[in-house]
């Protein structure tokens, strides 16, 4: 008899899906539901908890990601100087980590929380994976933590009982626990601004193991209030990955107020370093994170003490979203394994069943007999699962099949156009790009929507658009060429439309979509990495 290792045994499936109408609507389910229903946006995080059975117990998913105005990032102005106080950034419960990166006011009203954001993953994964998300999982390795803790965060916690605002310090009550109610979801994220050309400055610095698609092996974010000459009238240092929670660093502020921060610097990072006691485990020991910690906010506080911040901030970085849809919901949809979705899958109407426990991966290889999408590693670390999502990249293995009920699919099949294979396609052959073709239709996938949004990628694009995608043959350079010749051509990769076409089974349906996304990067010398 064969017996499987502990990590090969899947989880109990999700046998129902429930895409609610509103958010008043999500709110009555899991009032009604209770602890068998799980609230789901981006499931970057939950998918991958529930198939590795750390989630019993879990019967239901409702799905937040098609509802109509949770997306929303809004940055309202405010000049300290003129009295007229601190500007706020709020931020809705599906905005997506690329979404933050791509906002250009949200980056310098935000900067620690973008440049986390553009950590976590690759742009695939960023598409989907939401900040609320992060919040709730509450991993202290999960980079935007440390963060929102720095600026000061507060959370808006919404129920059919009604709201409640926590400080998000308080959030959090132990290793992977937060005071989150199950019938409550994080409806707001909101924060005092800062003023990145005048006296409130923060940064996000992290080491992770690779540059990118790497959890931190710590990861910290340190946000100052200057007075007129300079000096630190305060400061909130946030260290992750050296504890069960994010935690702050009190002896900071005392060490660092009424002095210039440079002259500080060290003593702050000394006492950051002291004041944690780490694990040992597979990515560092305990030993090479206290050192680190002590390395790294040194750093970090000297960037912010000279002003540059920002200066490794990635000139345009793509975000692999170009020709994303706006988000329709509509009717509640409550939906088992025994229902079909129907989607629109290059170009014609698909129409099959397995709707509640599958990803989306399964449900194109095994329903629709599409085999292009691979299987990699189904936790969203090697992009060999990419697809577009109504015109984003996505992670096939991490996305709900439900989630495509109504949507569009382009999968690597229907990239060629009447025959004619695309651009990138072409050239993976002509550079020698395909090594064992495993990785391959990931690569393409990717490519071709970095070349239909950055038509003459620079170096710097291209590596961020390929950073989600891994190639296990290391046959990086002749794929980056393939990249950069199938650009030259000039072509722009627009996705399989046929001009006319029959579907499968029944009309087409409504589009719906979620929130997307774009990125930034670290701003002093610590190794790039990503999120859970």
């Amino acid at each position: 008899m064969t017996t499987l290792h502990e990590a090969q045994r899947r989880g109990e499936p999700v046998r129902r899906y429930v895409a609610p109408a509103s958010l008043a609507d999500a709110l009555e389910i899991l009032a009604e539901l209770g602890p068998v229903a799980r609230p789901v946006a981006g499931g970057t995080d939950l998918l991958l908890e529930l198939s590795r059975g750390a989630r019993p117990g879990v019967e239901a998913l409702v799905d937040l990601s098609a509802i109509v105005g949770l997306d929303s990032i809004t940055v309202t102005g405010g000049d300290p100087g003129r009295g007229e106080g601190r500007g706020r950034v709020e931020l809705g419960p599906l905005v997506t980590h690329g979404a933050v990166v791509g906002h250009d006011r949200l980056r310098a009203a935000a900067l620690p929380l973008a440049q986390a954001c553009l950590e976590v993953g690759g742009p695939p994964l960023r598409n989907r994976a939401t900040v609320a998300g992060n919040v709730v999982t509450a991993s202290p390795a999960n980079d935007t933590i440390s963060a929102l803790m720095a600026l000061g965060t507060e959370l808006t916690l919404a129920s059919v009982r009604g709201e409640r605002t926590v400080a998000i310090g308080d959030f959090f009550t132990g290793y992977r626990t937060t005071v989150l109610e199950p019938d409550e979801l994080i409806t707001k994220i909101a924060f005092d601004a800062l003023s990145p050309d005048g006296d409130r400055r923060g940064v996000f610095v992290k080491l992770g193991l690779r540059r990118a698609q790497a959890i931190s092996v710590i990861h910290a974010a340190a946000v100052g209030h200057f007075g007129p000459d300079g000096a630190v009238q305060d400061l909130v240092l946030a260290l992750g990955s050296v504890g069960p929670v994010v935690v702050t660093v009190p002896a900071a502020t005392e060490l660092a107020r009424g002095r210039r921060l440079e002259e500080a610097a060290a003593e702050v990072a000394e006492a950051a370093a002291s004041g944690v006691e780490p694990i040992d485990d597979l990515r560092a020991t305990a030993r090479y994170r206290t050192r680190t910690v002590k390395v790294a906010v040194e750093r970090a506080l000297r960037t912010l003490a000279a002003g540059t911040e920002a200066a490794a901030w990635p000139a345009s970085p793509p975000r692999l979203a170009a020709g994303g849809q706006p988000t329709r919901s509509g009717p509640r949809r409550d939906l088992t394994d025994d229902d079909h979705i129907e989607a629109t899958v290059n170009g014609r109407r698909r129409r099959a069943a397995g709707a509640a426990s599958a990803t989306l991966l399964d449900w194109l290889r095994d329903e629709l007999d599409l085999t292009g999408t691979k299987e990699g590693c189904a936790e969203g670390e090697c992009g060999a699962c990419t697809v577009h999502l109504d015109g984003r990249a996505v992670l096939a293995c991490l996305t709900p099949a439900a989630r495509a009920n109504g949507a569009d699919v382009v999968t690597v099949e229907g990239l060629a156009a009447d025959g004619d294979r695309h651009p990138v396609q072409t050239a993976m052959e002509a550079q020698g790009g395909v090594q064992c073709g495993f990785c391959t239709p990931g690569f393409v996938m990717s490519a071709a929507k970095l070349i239909e949004e950055a038509p003459s990628p620079t170096d710097e694009q291209v590596a961020h658009g390929l950073s989600g995608n891994l190639c296990r043959c290391t046959g990086y350079y002749p794929i980056i060429a393939a990249v950069k010749a199938a650009a030259a051509t000039g072509a722009e990769a627009t996705g399989y439309i046929p001009s006319a076409g029959e579907d499968d089974d029944g009309p087409a349906a409504a589009t719906s979509s979620e929130a997307g996304a774009t990125g930034a990067g670290p701003a002093v010398d610590a190794t790039a990495g990503a999120g859970p």
